[in-house]
């Protein structure tokens, strides 16, 4: 959006809107890449629905009339892949917004090299891989814009999780360099950094007791749905967010502002005297 008349009001809702914009989304087939899709797609944008399971990315296309995209999005020759795939059917990218990342929780004494690199390429791997080839189709076409999903964990310390906390604060890091190296093509690069979210991976490790134990410990009382995160996600490839470069967002539902402290109770404070 121009900034060359600062009286005028734009037509906010407008601003909102993808019509007719190509977006590539990495991980799409379930949980915050399936609602993701269907923000995109709601809010008119065509889109490439990349996953590694191919039923899931043709399942997710389906529902949007976006078109399914099988690749390993770690592997340099896939994700080439990808973007020739985006621009072909698109003509112009607008825009990716990659979901992938799986947490390994463990103590660190427990990983070996191949686990550590697992993890890393995971998180970080495939990020650096749609900046760098990604970038080079936008730069062409006069920018665009990426949207991650970073990680409380990236912030704040969580126990057993090293590897995975480690590889989303590069992650993390990866976002606000390439952030200031690309905003000069007009590229934009920011990210959401979730707490807990209710994803079906999650939700296949996480018992009812313990979701609401988790629920307590946060201030808005429980986790966050996947559409909760997506809508973030379709926040800052729209042009609403169009002045936001290098952001990490934090979508946590007020877990990562408070500060870890045992329980005080304390004793009456004493009368003052006259």
């Amino acid at each position: 959006m121009s900034n060359s008349n600062h009286s005028s009001t734009p037509d906010y809702l407008s601003l909102l809107r993808l019509d007719g914009r190509g977006f590539v989304v990495l991980g799409a087939g379930q949980g915050i890449g399936e609602q993701t899709v269907h923000a995109l797609a709601q809010a008119g944008a065509r889109v490439l629905c990349v996953d590694r399971d191919e039923h899931l990315a043709q399942s997710i296309a389906a529902k949007v009339g976006g078109i399914p995209c099988t690749a390993d999005a770690t592997s340099r020759p896939d994700m080439q892949r990808v973007f020739d795939t985006a621009r072909q059917h698109f003509g112009r990218i607008h825009g990716v917004v990659d979901i992938i990342g799986v947490a390994g929780v463990k103590p660190l004494v427990e990983f070996d090299d191949a686990a550590w690199n697992q993890q890393f390429d995971i998180v970080v791997r495939h990020a650096y891989l749609a900046i760098q080839i990604g970038a080079e189709f936008m730069k062409a076409d006069g920018g665009g814009t990426f949207a991650f999903v970073g990680s409380l964990a990236g912030e704040l310390v969580v126990p057993n999780e090293v590897a995975y906390a480690a590889s989303k604060a590069a992650l993390h890091h990866l976002v606000r360099s390439a952030a200031v190296e690309y905003a000069r093509h007009n590229i934009r690069i920011n990210a959401v950094s979730p707490g807990f979210v209710r994803t079906p991976r999650l939700n296949q490790r996480l018992d009812e007791a313990t979701w609401a134990a988790v629920g307590q410990a946060i201030p808005l009382g429980r986790a966050a749905t996947p559409a909760e995160i997506a809508s973030h996600l379709l926040f800052l490839v729209s042009d609403l967010s169009a002045h936001m470069a290098g952001e990490i967002i934090n979508v946590d539902g007020g877990l990562g502002v408070m500060a870890a402290v045992p329980k005080i109770t304390f004793a009456p404070s004493a009368t003052p005297t006259p």
